[in-house]
């Protein structure tokens, strides 16, 4: 970043990170000239993206003029985001600090397909947009998190085994077209880029910015309808070569062995472990459960049947997880997802401790959410606004506006 090298995608991200806040650190910091600092930082202005802050001290002994504090102006922009589950959606409109402006959840069944789910996500932003008061113009990104492995180049979901109908469809077109239909603008069609994820993912990394900023290794497990882990190393997620990273509920366990996946596949730790098996297993105790949601809501009564399944199911996710920290070694290591209480964190703590290495836990942190069910939702805005931001994509946008 020395010297001409240092564009003014480079002079945001030193704002936003806080390494640079003041005209005079930036031409610390890069080598630019105070001119050109000026000139780069003209044209974040011009586009409504950097603000002037506060003055800063004179920290000359000669005395001077105090430092004006430069800071990214998180309102100019929203971003539109939702978090598909199987039977249960949430959506929202965020300022790009991540604040919610306005949020909706209702009923969405995953199960019947993209073509029923998107349009209807369209009417909600459209509505989302019309309670926060502000038009289609002011959205620059869209995110959505879903239930399954995505392939982030493309935006496409890949064998996913709880959303039948979705596997390799456009999601982002097809959204990006029912928010269209939906956000009214004064510059024709809305032009947001749409960024799919997983669920897990997204809540890990919403998680680790908003709670445990400073680990480095942070892992997270969602344990509801099915089971997945996020898993944010050095600040940014890590999704293996094509996505498939954290898909832990589909490894083979002992007690499984004649349990039926719902990716057609027996044995898998989902099959005896998630909300949906532990669902089942009431059902079949003469207690109506029908999905992750319904165990949850025993659980929160106090129900001694689903208290007893759920701490069982911890103990075989808890043996799975022995691996996942041994092979890891995250600083902490986050519950969460309709199971995620005192039985079933019982569970998991009694393995795990009994299974991993001493060395492994030794600084390890088990916890549950902070965010709770808006994780995916702060996540989903995260990585818009990263990826909006950073510096060679915030040169291109820049030249778009022809600033």
């Amino acid at each position: 970043m020395a010297g001409n090298q240092a564009s003014a995608g480079d002079l945001l991200h030193l704002v936003r990170s806080g390494r640079a806040t003041t005209r005079g650190a930036l031409q610390e910091v890069t080598g630019l000239s105070r001119a050109t600092v000026g000139q780069r930082l003209d044209r974040l202005f011009r586009a409504g993206w950097l603000r002037e802050g506060t003055a800063g001290p004179v920290n000359s002994p000669l005395g001077g003029r105090p430092s004006i504090h430069l800071e990214f102006d998180d309102a100019h922009a929203v971003v539109l985001a939702a978090d598909l589950d199987t039977r249960h959606a949430r959506a929202a409109a965020l300022t790009l600090s991540g604040e919610v402006i306005a949020e909706r959840s209702g009923t969405l069944t995953v199960e019947e397909g993209p073509e029923a789910v998107l349009p209807r996500l369209g009417v909600w932003f459209g509505e989302l947009l019309k309670e926060a008061g502000r038009p289609g113009d002011a959205v620059c990104g869209i995110g959505l998190a879903v239930p399954g492995p995505v392939d982030t180049d493309s935006g496409r979901v890949v064998q996913p085994p709880i959303m039948p109908g979705w596997d390799g469809y456009d999601i982002r077109g097809r959204l990006a077209r029912a928010v269209a239909e939906h956000a009214a603008t004064d510059h024709g069609p809305l032009d947001a880029p749409v960024l799919v994820d997983n669920d897990a993912n997204l809540m890990a990394y919403g998680e680790q910015r908003a709670a445990h900023p400073d680990c480095h290794a942070f892992a997270l497990v969602k344990v509801s309808t099915g089971i997945g882990a996020g898993v944010v190393v050095d600040g940014a997620i890590y999704r293996g070569i094509d996505g498939g990273a954290g898909d832990i509920g589909h490894i083979r366990v002992p007690e499984g062995a004649d349990a039926l996946c719902n990716c057609g596949s027996y044995g898998c730790l989902a099959a005896v472990a998630s909300g949906r098996a532990v669902a089942r297993r009431l059902t079949e105790a003469g207690v109506s459960a029908a999905s992750g949601s319904d165990v949850r809501a025993l659980l929160a009564a106090g129900h001694p049947e689903a208290v007893r399944l759920a701490r069982e199911a911890g103990r075989s996710v808890g043996e799975v997880l022995a691996t996942v920290v041994t092979l890891l070694n995250p600083g902490v290591l986050m519950i969460a997802g309709d199971l995620a209480g005192t039985p079933f964190l019982t569970g998991v703590r009694e393995l795990l401790y009994q299974r991993a290495l001493p060395r492994s836990t030794a600084h390890l942190e088990v916890v549950t959410s902070r965010l709770g069910e808006r994780a995916a939702l702060i996540g989903a805005g995260a990585l818009v606004v990263e990826e909006l931001y950073a510096p060679r994509r915030a040169e291109e946008r820049l030249a778009a506006l022809g600033v």
